[in-house]
């Protein structure tokens, strides 16, 4: 068996039609990664699917790759609803699809909140073969926009499954399968999957084929990861040492709230680090703002909260840096998984205090392995101390000035101004308008 496994040398050894073969070439995959090897054959022979597999090993092409090629043989407008949980990956979902369907004239609609219910109604109205969602704003189109509906849809996916299956969710998916057809194919794929047997049939899966090409919880073996025990009131000092020493890294830095993600991008910017904040407080068009300026390199250290932590593709990602240890356990390999990705190296540090400790334990045991300590001598980090104390005043100072706190309907100014000039020299005009 894991000989004839080996044999895959090609996308078209799995059964893929050469249009599609010519568009993986073209993205540059040259070969499937082992989860498209092993899911696109059950799902080219119409099983529906569990697929277990880490972050960034090829999981929206063992979903994507049957759906066109099962679109080719039938075209028809609102073919397949893809539902992810985060509005960024709904987005990269979508154009994954594109770019896979860009020779065969695929057209996609994405369906998220933050951006215009009337653009997204138009872009329905011009009958988009894939509907890519959040389980709410999906909802919200089926039951308000006229004319729209899922009746005829030949394909659900439901990608970080684990986490679309948890109660924030519940009601919004529980609508949506009221109403579209119970004869479909459906897809269930994460990188952590939950054992939670009446949900996964509530989801209405088939006799589903269960796919896991990798164990539990486990990274890749390419991610060298770290961890450092600190004391809570030099956090801060021993972030920016990391920082420094990998200097030339693209890093993402995870941090438990939305305010601060605010408040360390300032204090990096002000010590000179090139940093930009995203979380859920920002709304659309910055969030991907913020994303576009990091994969453009302009900004090279993205202070996030878990709202970046889902399956996001980012391929020049070389650090990790866990600033507060998740709380939930499992989320630590969804935010280590956005380095190391498709094969290439890459590093994740976990900065832990006293209070973390406990939270901590629960991911090695996650894991399954202790992890080495970064090393980091005391007296050169305390070096810092002074100019990091000042830069986190400053900090502090301008998220107090007038116009600087967040305002209540979820605007945010989120230092935009200061975003600007820091990134462009001044603010351009496009900027003031959003």
């Amino acid at each position: 068996m894991e000989e004839g496994k080996e044999e895959v040398k090609s996308f078209n050894d799995l059964g893929v039609c050469e249009q599609l073969v010519e568009a993986c070439d073209n993205l540059g995959w040259k070969h499937p990664s082992k989860i498209q090897a092993e899911a696109i054959p059950h799902a080219l022979e119409g099983k529906d699917l569990i697929g277990l597999a880490q972050t960034g090993s090829g999981k929206t092409g063992a979903f994507a790759l049957p759906i066109l090629q099962a679109l080719l043989e039938t075209p028809q407008a609102f073919f397949a609803c893809v539902l992810s949980p985060t509005r960024e990956l709904a987005i990269q979902i979508a154009e994954q699809f594109e770019a896979l369907g860009s020779g065969i004239g695929v057209k996609c609609a994405v369906l998220v909140g933050g951006i215009d219910h009337m653009q997204q109604s138009i872009a329905l109205g011009k009958r988009p073969h894939i509907v890519v969602a959040t389980p709410g704003r999906l909802s919200d189109h089926l039951s308000n926009t006229k004319g729209f509906s899922l009746r005829t849809l030949k394909y659900l996916v439901l990608d970080e499954a684990d986490r679309l299956l948890n109660d924030d969710f519940e009601k919004a998916i529980d609508e949506i399968l009221e109403v579209i057809p119970r004869e479909r194919k459906t897809y269930l794929f994460s990188a952590t999957m939950t054992k939670k047997v009446r949900k996964l049939q509530r989801a209405c899966l088939r006799n589903p084929v269960k796919i896991e090409a990798a164990s539990k919880y486990s990274t890749v073996d390419t991610l060298k990861q770290q961890y450092i025990f600190v004391p809570d009131k030099h956090k801060d000092c021993y972030l920016v040492y990391i920082l420094t020493e990998m200097s030339g890294s693209m890093s993402m830095v995870f941090t438990r709230t939305c305010d601060s993600t605010r408040l360390l991008a300032l204090m990096l910017r002000n010590l000179g680090m090139r940093a930009i904040p995203i979380s859920g407080h920002m709304n659309q068009a910055k969030r991907l703002g913020a994303l576009n300026k990091f994969k453009a390199g302009e900004c090279n250290i993205l202070v996030c909260t878990d709202v970046a932590s889902r399956g996001l593709d980012i391929p020049s990602v070389d650090m990790v840096i866990n600033y507060n240890v998740p709380s939930n356990s499992k989320d630590y390999i969804h935010r280590v998984g956005r380095t190391a990705r498709a094969g290439r190296t890459g590093v994740a540090i976990s900065v832990v205090n006293q209070y973390e400790l406990e939270w901590y334990i629960q991911i090695e045991k996650l894991i399954g392995k202790k992890l080495p300590k970064f090393p980091a001598h005391e007296e050169e980090v305390l070096l810092l101390l002074e100019r990091v104390s000042e830069a986190k005043r400053i900090s502090h100072m301008k998220i107090k000035e007038p116009g600087g706190k967040r305002n209540r309907k979820g605007g945010d100014d989120d230092g935009e101004e200061e975003i600007g000039r820091y990134l462009n020299g001044k603010l351009s005009k496009k900027s003031k308008k959003r």
